[in-house]
């Protein structure tokens, strides 16, 4: 009988996944205009960013962005909550590595130089290929790099946590300026600037130097708690 109810159940997921997967019409045009022309004519007039996709999906699709956000935020509060009773004391590592004088200099000199690349990359996200996730996990590769060479290089967990609530509320009140506009959440309320000007495309660079910065925090905090996790 069990058998029975479960070939029942999958007989009937698959027929109405089948219907709708065949519904959808891959491949058949389904707008006349199209809606990359929308999002490539907006970009520029409207919005006046220099990378459509940066326009699309922190401004047209920006609450799609805010749910990855909230993914990664969650992904990372659930391992840290797994791990943190797990943890040796500050300055203990379950992970040692042994790195050379030349190593430690060379990670001194190249983390302000990492650190430096990814804000320069989410800062310049609406301009140029890149953006706030992109630049958040450079910044965190910098920390990375510092807690492999020196043993006892720190990282402040309260800092991290400040760091990733304001960047997070900051980004939801942004989004919710927009509805005191009369407008939807994550709307443009500021002055789009200039085309190709790094002050342009209004709220977008806010938006994405949050992301950025929430990014990296998040995933450096991870870093920190998973190097020092007990055998």
């Amino acid at each position: 009988m069990k058998k029975f109810l479960v070939l029942l159940i999958l007989a009937v997921l698959g027929y109405y996944m089948y219907d709708a997967l065949y519904g959808i019409g891959i491949g058949i045009p389904r707008f006349t205009d199209g809606v990359k022309d929308f999002y490539l004519d907006k970009t520029v007039s409207q919005l006046h960013v220099a990378n459509t996709v940066t326009s699309i999906v922190v401004n047209f699709r920006g609450f799609d962005t805010l749910g990855e956000v909230t993914v990664l935020f969650l992904a990372v509060t659930a391992l840290g909550s797994i791990l943190y009773k797990k943890r040796h004391d500050v300055g203990t590592r379950s992970i040692l590595f042994s790195s050379s004088s030349i190593v430690r200099s060379g990670s001194k000199l190249l983390f302000p130089a990492i650190v430096l690349l990814g804000a320069y990359v989410f800062i310049h996200g609406h301009l140029t290929p890149g953006g706030g996730f992109q630049g958040g996990t450079i910044i965190a590769t910098g920390f990375l790099l510092m807690l492999l060479a020196y043993e006892n290089f720190k990282v402040s967990h309260t800092v991290l946590s400040f760091v990733e609530s304001f960047a997070g509320i900051l980004f939801v009140v942004i989004g919710l300026f927009g509805f005191m506009n009369g407008g939807t959440f994550l709307q443009n309320f500021l002055p789009e600037g200039a085309l190709n000007n790094l002050f342009s495309g209004g709220v977008i660079g806010i938006i994405y130097v949050m992301v950025g910065f929430k990014v990296a925090t998040e995933l450096t905090g991870l870093i920190y708690t998973i190097l020092h996790e007990k055998d």
